[in-house]
């Protein structure tokens, strides 16, 4: 059955049905966790001013309860009932305000957790971007070309620090060998030589005067003269 084949009551009615339906079904945006979290620390505020209040008032009743006491017997009980009203009250304000507050405190710690993660993606996006254009199998291929460089580098830093000769190359053992027969030779005349050498005459030295200077009073310059005359005679 069409809505044409209805009644126009039952027709005006399941029109408003689905009008209400797509009414309903529009979502509005909720409070940012900013948001919440201000509405909540304003809330709070109320609540502990609340708080003041109704200890000003559970003291003030406390008072008047104290003031009338015995004599005025029903004042003082009206005023204790006032006071235990005011009491469940401030308990109550108390635990909402514990409830506020551990709100506050699970939405602020959400915020920053989401923060935390957001950063933490955009760090993973920004390091897969930076990788996008290697290859694994490229960075091998550049590591084995380095390492095949420095070979082929320290190869030159020998070839060339190794001394170089010119000319001929000779060979070492040669050498060795041609030294050896030259001390032999060397050593084979230092022995035929060693019978024919003449020996040197002794060196004569001069004999000691048999002429005693005379002991007594030092000489007179005549005197040293003389000796000196005479010691030149006996050199010569």
């Amino acid at each position: 059955m069409t809505e044409m084949d209805l009644p126009p009551r039952e027709a005006q009615k399941q029109r408003g049905g689905v009008v209400s339906q797509k009414a309903g079904g529009k979502k509005e945006k909720g409070p940012t966790p900013e948001e919440a979290i201000q509405k909540l620390k304003e809330t709070e505020k109320i609540l502990i001013k609340k708080q003041e209040f109704l200890e000003q008032k559970i003291q003030q009743e406390l008072q008047m309860a104290k003031k009338h006491g015995i004599k005025n017997k029903r004042a003082a009980l009206q005023a204790l009932r006032r006071k235990k009203r005011l009491e469940q009250q401030l308990a109550q304000t108390d635990g909402t305000l514990s409830t506020l507050e551990f709100q506050r405190e699970a939405i602020e710690n959400a915020t920053t957790n989401a923060e935390v993660l957001r950063t933490m993606e955009l760090a993973a996006q920004g390091m897969k971007k930076a990788y996008q254009d290697m290859d694994i199998d490229k960075v091998d291929e550049l590591m084995a070309d380095i390492t095949e460089q420095q070979e082929v580098a320290q190869q030159i830093s020998d070839a060339i620090s190794r001394p170089v000769g010119f000319g001929d190359v000779v060979d070492e053992d040669e050498l060795l060998e041609e030294l050896e027969e030259l001390e032999q030779e060397e050593l084979a005349r230092d022995l035929l030589t060693v019978g024919d050498k003449e020996e040197e005459p002794p060196i004569e030295l001069p004999s000691v005067p048999s002429t005693h200077l005379p002991a007594g009073p030092a000489p007179e310059a005549g005197e040293d003269e003389e000796a000196l005359k005479q010691l030149a005679e006996w050199v010569s």
